[in-house]
């Protein structure tokens, strides 16, 4: 079964570097044949699936609302859960491995679930939001892993993948 990595990041409009950051997050996670999760709407969600379809990858959204037509034009799989925030259990549930980009308060509640879940989450460095605030630190016995490119962030999942596989 393929791995399948969470996308977690700043919803709506974001910069330039932030877009750029998240397309290439996704075109890697389908270069290497993994599927991306994501919650199926604007700003990094859209952007990570964008990139991965621009590699011809699978992109999961699970969205908030009940209706379909609310994910972004790049999701191939649509959940519409209709259960608003409480969705982001769902991406946290359905992914083994999240990524971090920028952020705000929605990301640190699934930053939050998924260490609560042991799922290991990795951030981008200097993407700004909450990312840049848990780089690196310790909460619990859990520690936000730190990447400062989606190169490095690849590299991190590729690795643990292997530890979750074997």
């Amino acid at each position: 079964m393929p791995c399948q990595v969470g996308v977690i990041g700043s919803d709506g409009n974001i910069s330039e570097r932030v877009k750029i950051l998240a397309q290439e997050m996704g075109r890697l996670i389908a270069n290497r044949g993994m599927i991306l999760v994501c919650g199926g709407h604007s700003g990094v969600m859209e952007a990570a699936a964008k990139g991965a379809k621009e590699e011809k990858g699978i992109t999961v959204g699970i969205i908030p609302e009940a209706d379909k037509r609310w994910a972004n034009p790049f999701c191939d799989i649509v959940i519409a859960t209709g259960i608003g925030r409480a969705r982001n259990l769902v991406i946290v549930n359905s992914s083994d491995v999240l990524v971090a980009i920028s952020g705000g308060p929605g990301t640190l509640s699934e930053i939050a679930l998924a260490l609560a879940e042991k799922k290991p989450v990795i951030v981008l460095k200097g993407s700004g939001g909450v990312s840049d605030l848990l780089a690196g630190k310790m909460i619990g016995d859990s520690k936000v892993l730190e990447a400062e490119s989606p190169e490095e962030a690849i590299n991190l999942v590729l690795k643990i993948n292997k530890k979750l596989v074997t």
